[in-house]
């Protein structure tokens, strides 16, 4: 059976989204980028602005570095201009979506010091589809996991975009979790303060425009975010240890992932952000 769908896909297209793996998906959208056809990449392909961290973390060479630099990164809240006027946009990953959105107020209106910790827990939707031995019923059903102890691929994902709104490198200690459900991502986030006087104003100002993301009186949950395009934000200032703990909560396939992509196609293809995402259907 002949599977090649390349004349299919280049007939007058004007955006694809690829969701391809990693490497295979830039394979797949430079030749469309070189036909004009603009892209929002959903694998890790173009996140990176660095060829040998890409190498480092996805242990294989970019296919071509040199769309590393004009790919803008597509957490559309930060880069909602860029994202507009891109012909290729990289879809962030999941677990940077929900810590970025939580830390990135704090970082630029100085409110933090660069010792940060982001405790992540994730339904196992995040693993993908492919069998292993950790994603079986058995193994995660009535169980949490620590996993990528030593590294998690987006580590350095993570680290980039808070450095560049920081104007410094971060010390940037995460870890992740398997939890026992099936889609659903919570972040915990600590850093030390340097003022606390105006941490609440300052996130809701921030977000004052922004339709997805919604900043919380209560500490967020998981089943808020089941199915829609929204991350829900609590900020909280922990007086005794002079810390801000930010509490973040995203529904990793929707604003973690396909939401988001349809969040920047939108911009990019001149359509109001907001279109087809406001009820959507949930499936697993």
């Amino acid at each position: 059976m002949d599977l090649d769908i390349t004349a299919d896909l280049c007939a007058d297209l004007d955006l694809v989204f690829s969701a391809l793996p990693h490497k295979a998906s830039a394979e797949a959208c430079i030749p469309l980028l070189e036909q004009g056809v603009k892209v929002v990449d959903i694998s890790a392909d173009f996140r990176l602005k660095q060829a040998d961290v890409y190498r480092e973390w996805y242990g294989v060479d970019h296919p071509d570095p040199t769309y590393l630099e004009e790919a803008v990164y597509g957490l559309t809240e930060l880069n909602r201009d860029a994202v507009a006027d891109a012909r290729l946009v990289a879809n962030p990953g999941c677990y940077p979506s929900s810590a970025i959105l939580a830390l990135a107020p704090a970082i630029q209106n100085g409110l933090i010091g660069s010792d940060i910790i982001v405790d992540s827990k994730s339904g196992v939707s995040g693993a993908g589809r492919t069998l292993s031995m950790t994603t079986h019923f058995s193994e995660v059903n009535e169980n949490v996991m620590a996993y990528s102890v030593n590294g998690h691929r987006h580590l350095p994902e993570i680290s980039q975009e808070l450095d560049s709104i920081a104007g410094d490198p971060v010390n940037l200690t995460f870890l992740t979790h398997l939890i026992p459900m099936t889609r659903g991502i919570l972040s915990s986030c600590y850093a030390p303060l340097r003022s606390d006087e105006r941490v609440r104003r300052v996130y809701q100002e921030f977000y004052a425009d922004d339709a997805f993301v919604r900043v919380t009186d209560a500490p967020p949950q998981t089943k808020q975010t089941l199915g829609n395009n929204y991350c829900l934000v609590h900020p909280v200032v922990d007086s005794r240890t002079n810390r801000l703990i930010v509490i973040s909560c995203l529904d990793n396939l929707v604003k973690g992932a396909a939401g988001q992509a349809v969040q920047n196609m939108n911009l990019m293809c001149g359509f109001p952000e907001e279109m087809s995402l406001e009820a959507l259907a949930v499936y697993p």
